[in-house]
C-alpha cells in the first residue's frame, strides 16, 4: 500500500491549515476563543483548520473524518462563526458560510474497527497556541484499526534553521520532515541511545495532561539527570522522531481519563516509522479500533525503542502495577 496520493493530499491540507493557524494566531484578540465543556480553550484556528482540512479531504477523497471539533457552538454564536468563516474563506474563497460549518461537522464520524477514515486534531496543544508556543496540526489515516499514514504539522517548531516543519510517515516507508513551505524532504530517525542515563525525556507542559511528579520519579529510577523537555502538543512525538529526546511520557492523571485517537495517531505513525516504539503504560500497543477514544489503553510511553523495556519497568514501579 503506497498511499502516495493520500500522502500528497494530506501534506497539502496540513500545510494550508498551518498557514491558517499562523494568521489567526498573529491576529488573536479578545473574543477569539470559546470555552468547551471540559474548559479547554478552543479558537477560531481550531474550527478554521478543521473546516479547511475536512474540505480538502472531501473534495479529493470523500473519506469519513473523525475530528476533534463540531460546529454546534458556532451555530449558537454567529459572531464567532463569522470569524471562523472569514479565516477559512481567506484560504478557500469558494466556500459559503454554510459550507464551512458543514465541513467542520464532517468530523463527527464514529471511527471503529473496520473501514477507512481520517482523524484530525486541527490544533493539538491549544494552550500552547494561545501562549505563542508549540502546537500541531495532526492528521492520520486509519484503516481497519491500523494507522497507515500520519502527517504532523508543527508551525512553531524550529528545524534546519527555520521555523515551522511538517512530518510525514506512511507505514513501512519511513518518516520524513520538510520545511513548512518546502517540497524537499529529509529522513528522520530516533536516537541510538541504549543507556537510559544518557537519555532526555519530554512531557507535557500542562500538569493536567501528565503527572510531572511521577515522571520525575521515573527519570530518577532510570538515572536520567537532564531536566525534562516540556513541550506542548504532538510536537513531543516530533522531538522523539528527530532525536531531540529519547523518551516521551504521558502518564494518567485520572483513572477515568480516556485518550482520544486524534491526539496520538499522527504522532505514533511518525515515531514508529522513525524507528521508535509507542505503547501504553502497560506495554500494550495503542488500539485505534475502538472508536473515537483509546478505550483499551492507559497513558502513553514513547521511546527510541532501545529504552522501552527499561522505561516500562520504571513506570510500573512508580505507578505500582
Amino acid at each position: 500500500m503506497t498511499l502516495s496520493t493520500e500522502r500528497q493530499i494530506a501534506i497539502a491540507a496540513v500545510r494550508e491549515a498551518c498557514h491558517l493557524t499562523r494568521i489567526v494566531q498573529s491576529r488573536l484578540v479578545a473574543g477569539a476563543t470559546l470555552a468547551k465543556k471540559d474548559r479547554s480553550p478552543v479558537t477560531v484556528a481550531d474550527f478554521g483548520a478543521q473546516a479547511l482540512v475536512s474540505h480538502r479531504l472531501a473534495v479529493a477523497l470523500d473519506d469519513p473524518l473523525v475530528g476533534e471539533e463540531d460546529a454546534a457552538a458556532l451555530r449558537a454564536d454567529p459572531a464567532m462563526a463569522e470569524k471562523v468563516v472569514s479565516s477559512v474563506q481567506a484560504r478557500e474563497s469558494s466556500l459559503s458560510a454554510a459550507a464551512v460549518l458543514d465541513a467542520i461537522d464532517r468530523g463527527t464520524h464514529a471511527g471503529g474497527p473496520s473501514g477507512r477514515f481520517w482523524t484530525l486534531d486541527p490544533i493539538d496543544g491549544t494552550r500552547g497556541f494561545l501562549r505563542m508556543a508549540q502546537y500541531a496540526v495532526a492528521l492520520a489515516l486509519i484503516e481497519d484499526g491500523q494507522v497507515q499514514l500520519g502527517v504532523l504539522g508543527c508551525p512553531a517548531l524550529d528545524w534546519n534553521g527555520q521555523k515551522g516543519c511538517i512530518f510525514a510517515a506512511v507505514r513501512g516507508q519511513g518518516a520524513f520532515v520538510r520545511g513548512i513551505d518546502d517540497d524537499a524532504e529529509t529522513p528522520v530517525h530516533v536516537t541510538d541511545i541504549t543507556e537510559a542515563a544518557q537519555a532526555r525525556f519530554c512531557e507535557s507542559v500542562e500538569k493536567a495532561h501528565s503527572k510531572h511528579s511521577d515522571s520525575a520519579r521515573i527519570a530518577e529510577l532510570l538515572g536520567i539527570t537532564q531536566p525534562p523537555y516540556r513541550i506542548d502538543s504532538q510536537c513531543k512525538y516530533a522531538a522523539v522522531a528527530l532525536g531531540d529526546a529519547s523518551i516521551y511520557l504521558r502518564l494518567p492523571t485520572r483513572k477515568d481519563y480516556v485518550e482520544r485517537i486524534w491526539d496520538h495517531a499522527a504522532g505514533v505513525a511518525v515515531v514508529t516509522e522513525a524507528g521508535g516504539r509507542v505503547t501504553d503504560i502497560r506495554g500494550n500497543a495503542l488500539d485505534f479500533s475502538q472508536g473515537r477514544g483509546l478505550e483499551r489503553n492507559k497513558g502513553v510511553i514513547t521511546t527510541n525503542g532501545h529504552l522501552h523495556d527499561a522505561t516500562l519497568s520504571a513506570v510500573g514501579r512508580v505507578l505500582d502495577f
